[in-house]
Parts: C-alpha cells; structure tokens; sequence
C-alpha cells in the first residue's frame, strides 16, 4: 500500500443507509457457502454503514483456510480508503474485526506482488468508493486481471458494470497491463464515480440482440493461435445455431503466459455472460466450447441475470432506495450466503420466488 501523500483527500459519504447501532457486527466466516465472498461483502457493508465488524472462521473449511494475499490486500485497501482500523490482518488469518473509519480519501493504491484477483479486490472496495462525493481513483500495480476462481477482467467490464450502470453507477477501467496467474504482474486503473443509486427491475430479457465473444492471450501464445483457437471451440457449439455474434481477438505483453474468453449475450434489456481461462492441461478449443455450452444453459434458464452475477448484484439491490427486483437463472449457495451477510447490516428482507430475487427495505426505519 502507498503511504498518505498530499494528494490524498478527505471526503464525505453523500448517502448513508439507514441501518443499526455502531455495535459490533459478528459474522461467521464458515456458514453455508464459506468462502471469500462472505468476507468481501461483510467488511464493505461495515464501511459503508460504519458498523465494526468481527468475522471469524474465515475460510474454516477451505483447503488453505484463513486469509490469502488476496483477501487480505482487499481489506488493506478498504481500510486505507476509508481511514479503517484492521486487528488480526496477517496471512492465514481467521479472525478479523475491522473499525471503519468516517472519512475517505480520492485515490488508493495497491501493490500486488502475487497472482491475487483484481477483480475480487474491487468487489470490496466499490460499493463504499460509489457512494464517496468525489470519484475514486483504484490504482492496482501487480496482481492478475484474469485468474482462476474469480471473474475475469472482461467479464467485470462487459456483464459486470454494464448491469451497474442500469442502477446510476459509473465505473472506468483502464488496462494498462494484463496479469495471469501464477506471476501477475498487471497494471490497471479504476475510477469509482459518485452515484445515486436506483432500484434495479429486471424481469423481462426481451429480445437477443447479438453475442459478444472476446478471446485473449498472451504474447508468448501467438504463434500457437491460441485466442483463435479458443474462438474456433465457441463457433463449434454457438455456429450451429447461427445466433449473430461479433469477434474479437487480442495478444497482450505479459509477465508469463496466460488466455481468457468472455462471452456475453446482449438482450434488449440485459446482458448475461460466462468466461473460461486457459491451462496447460486442457485444449484451448476446449476453454471456448466450455464457456459456450455454459452461455447456452444459461439462455436456457431464462433469467435475466447469470448465476454468478446474481449473488454479485445483491449487496447494490440491498444498497439503493425503495424495492428491487430480479430474475436469475439460478440462486446458487453464494447467493444465499451474501443474503445472509447483507441482512446482518442492512435493514430489510430478501425473498426468493422461484428465480425471482426481492429485495424489500424495512418501512421501520
């Protein structure tokens, strides 16, 4: 992390939602799901709400449990970026209490000497950074824009964010360097900018409209044709069916080899998306034939969300004023833990009718 410098400046939360005393919040880090995502909701709801928070078995069942560098850079950063307090923030940690602090600064940066996901990091800090007065400038140095267990860059851009700006939220990112796994070493820049959030009611995907297929690699995978061999494993499944689609492929400078595909289908009223990563064990036709089949369930499925978008939007449904509601293709264990963490700090109710997701806000405020 950087040191505080003249630049950084103190500024103000333009909306605070109404929720609970300043007692402290306990969460248990093992229930149901048991993963990161418990962690990252739960310490950016406590900044948000200025509620302290003391979460304990973290990562209890996971085969490296506690706290990785990921995790723990995460916290870092949303400390920093809100003058935080963290006990127990040391690698292999499972118990953490953090104090959020009640002024923020303009401009973070976060020294990433691992293969930590990017994008995972950001999931802590945007939901404070949107609702801070003046953007918020994420500098990342290191780190992997596209790393296994987490979504990739492309899909955060093109699923993730294009769902948030349909709530008032505006975020830019610029990729300065990709980053693979296992040695990092990405350069990106993300500005968060103030926003006033708005229910989110999405029932109905309308008509498709085309699919969006990235396909990308390093460098030392050209001569191989990598990204177009993984395309040519998507056409394999999605030409059959002659959906209209636009192609694109890219070749980056990176640190070691690495490749990703995203695929997005673009509906009049929604996008849902899935992505894959390369490995040397595994064919890259196969990487594109794996993320298509996936992108066909979930058409199938008829939501209007992804699986993995749909406990990824949560904590913002929960965030804005007045009901939201949402048709997923399906509620996943990960979407039922971020519910039970979000009506630990947020007053209000989620309900789940068939693949229908409410969010309803306490009238007892």
């Amino acid at each position: 992390m950087d040191k505080d410098s003249e630049e950084d400046f103190v500024l103000f939360l333009i909306f605070v939602p109404q929720g609970g005393t300043r007692s402290m919040v306990e969460i248990d880090g093992s229930y149901l799901e048991g993963g990161g995502q418990i962690l990252r909701t739960a310490a950016a709801l406590s900044a948000v709400t200025k509620q302290p928070c003391h979460i304990l078995n973290i990562r209890k069942c996971r085969e490296k449990p506690g706290l990785s560098p990921q995790h723990l850079l995460g916290l870092q950063a949303l400390a920093q970026l809100c003058y935080g307090r963290l006990e127990g923030d040391i690698l292999g940690s499972q118990e953490i209490k953090f104090y959020p602090g009640a002024s923020y600064r303009d401009k973070i940066i976060i020294d990433i000497p691992t293969a930590g996901s990017i994008t995972l990091i950001l999931q802590t800090l945007i939901p404070l950074a949107l609702l801070i007065s003046s953007p918020v400038k994420i500098v990342f140095n290191g780190g992997a824009t596209d790393t296994f267990f987490s979504p990739t860059l492309d899909y955060c851009q093109g699923v993730f964010l294009k769902i948030l700006e349909k709530m008032g939220i505006k975020a830019e990112v610029n990729v300065l360097k990709r980053g693979y796994y296992p040695e990092g070493g990405a350069k990106v820049e993300t500005t968060i900018f103030p926003a006033k959030l708005k229910p989110l009611r999405l029932t109905e995907r309308g008509k498709l409209n085309k699919i969006l297929a990235l396909s990308g690699a390093s460098e030392f995978l050209k001569d191989k044709k990598l990204a177009e061999r993984q395309l040519a494993g998507v056409r394999e499944i999605l030409g059959k069916l002659k959906l209209p689609a636009e192609e694109k492929v890219e070749y980056y400078h990176t640190q070691c080899p690495g490749s990703q595909i995203c695929l997005a289908a673009v509906f009049e009223h929604t996008i849902i998306g899935t992505d894959g990563l390369g490995r040397l064990d595994k064919r890259a036709e196969d990487v594109g034939q794996e993320a298509a089949l996936e992108l066909l369930q979930e058409q199938k499925n008829q939501g209007c969300l992804d699986k993995h978008l749909a406990d990824q939007i949560l904590p913002y449904l929960a965030l804005a004023p007045g009901k939201s509601q949402v048709a997923v293709s399906e509620i996943t264990n990960h979407a039922k833990t971020n519910i039970w963490v979000i009506e630990k700090f947020l007053k209000g109710e989620f309900g789940i009718k068939d693949n229908l997701v409410i969010w309803e806000p306490s009238r007892l405020n």
